[in-house]
């Protein structure tokens, strides 16, 4: 199908591209009669981008930047509070509210500087790193903040039971720490000075352990999205496949009888080279034919392949109304394929022993109308000279039996070798029958090749 005008092109005309599309086609020179575009205007923002231009991609920052960031803010907010807690202490102790020894007011940012500096390990080594900053704050005002930043890390495990030793060496550093640097008594005491590092500790947990119940909720929530696509693509895989083999069967169902009647005609014409002209025109006729109606049901069985639009695959002029499809073949078109399969040279008899086949179910009556086809056309392939008796019996509740039986040769010379064989044909019919809720068998019964079916008939 090609379009009319002055840029017209042969093929399939595809749907204009979206605003979004039309930047990645290539770019190409416009010709001299094409008008220039119009400028963008606020109902069409996207036609500012000049055709062609390819817009550069944003790049994606890194995996390892964004755990160097998250490594680099915390270390830093440590270090931070570290200093504004050595600090308050220094005041307090100028103050003279803090008894503050010398030789250890010198080792206190030494030991904060040495927690920091263990924090990027509180992943790999969550116990080691919490209890040695919680047991450093016996000593450095300094550590605190890097040591209730690994408690929290630690939390999000919720080891319960070693954060309870933790928990003993947090409360116990800072008992110590109230010691070695004692203050001005307060109301209290040492219980109070325990209640609050208590009260501190807990205070971390809790929020260590909400952080490792978000991730968990996160990391749950991303696998069942993770699981629910692969199911999603797998599913689709499984429908693409259905289908192919839908459309396969269909094909060889048809192409197959119609191709059957070609080549039998096709090689009378090679072998009897004695016919009179009018014999060759007529058979030359019946082979032309026949080709023809296999393009013409082929065309039929790809129209189930649409485009995006819903329009048919085999619309001719790629206007809005699309070509209707043929009905499918069923049970009521056998006296046509009886016809046809007589008018190719074959003997087909049939013998009817059911009543109501036009109640048959469609789907039931379709599959029915192939498996005869299907057997026609291996009793013409492989036995032309034979008759072929076609019996159709059942009742509504009792199911349709279908049964297709020509002679074997058992005397006399070899056949001309029969046309090329997929070997496919028996076994799509029994997918045909058992997708049908049916059974299909087939094989050498009492000197003839017998096919035989059942198919469900509801009452």
């Amino acid at each position: 199908m090609t379009t009319s005008g002055p840029l017209s092109t042969p093929g399939p005309v595809a749907a204009s591209p979206s605003p979004a599309q039309a930047p990645t086609q290539a770019p190409a020179q416009a010709p001299a009669h094409v008008a220039a575009p119009r400028p963008a205007t606020p109902d069409a923002p996207a036609a500012s981008i000049p055709l062609g231009t390819v817009a550069a991609p944003v790049p994606a920052a890194p995996r390892w930047y964004g755990r160097v960031w998250g490594e680099t803010w915390r270390i830093a907010l440590a270090l931070l509070g570290g200093v504004v807690f050595f600090g308050s202490v220094l005041v307090d102790a100028d103050a003279g509210m803090r008894h503050q020894n010398e030789a250890l007011l010198l080792l206190d940012p030494v030991l904060g500087l040495l927690c920091c500096a263990l924090l990027p390990l509180r992943r790999r080594l969550p116990v080691t790193v919490a209890i040695a900053t919680a047991a450093a704050t016996a000593l450095s005002v300094f550590a605190a903040p890097a040591s209730v930043l690994a408690v929290v890390s630690f939390a999000t495990a919720r080891r319960w039971v070693l954060l309870g030793v933790a928990g003993a060496v947090w409360v116990g550093s800072g008992m110590v720490y109230n010691v070695v640097h004692p203050v001005e008594p307060i109301p209290g005491g040492s219980l109070l000075e325990a209640g609050i590092g208590l009260l501190i500790f807990g205070l971390c947990v809790w929020v260590g352990a909400y952080i490792g119940l978000r991730r968990d909720h996160v990391r749950s929530l991303q696998e069942r999205a993770e699981t629910a696509e692969r199911e999603q693509a797998s599913r689709a895989a499984q429908a693409r496949a259905n289908e192919r083999a839908r459309i396969a069967r269909e094909m060889h169902d048809v192409l197959a009888h119609r191709m059957s009647l070609v080549a039998m005609h096709a090689g009378a014409l090679a072998y009897r080279t004695d016919l009179p002209p009018e014999k060759v025109a007529e058979t030359a006729a019946v082979v032309q034919a026949g080709a023809h109606a296999a393009l013409q049901e082929l065309r039929d069985v790809l129209g189930v392949l649409r485009s995006a639009d819903g329009a048919h695959a085999g619309a001719a002029d790629g206007g809005d109304r699309a070509r209707p499809e043929r009905p499918q073949p069923t049970l009521r078109d056998l006296d046509e394929l009886v016809a046809e399969a007589c008018a190719g040279g074959g003997e087909v008899r049939v013998e009817r022993r059911a009543e109501g086949l036009d109640a048959l179910p469609e789907a039931v009556s379709r599959n029915a109308y192939r498996i005869v086809q299907e057997a026609l056309t291996n009793a013409r392939k492989h036995a032309p000279w034979a008759p072929v008796t076609v019996g159709v019996a059942g009742a509504p509740g009792e199911g349709l039996t279908l049964t297709v039986r020509n002679p074997l040769r058992t005397v006399g010379p070899a056949p001309q070798a029969p046309p090329p064989s997929s070997g496919l044909g028996l076994v799509g019919l029994t997918e045909r029958a058992e997708l049908s809720g049916g059974r299909l068998a087939f094989g050498a019964q009492g000197g003839q090749f017998v096919v035989s079916a059942w198919l469900p008939w509801a009452s």
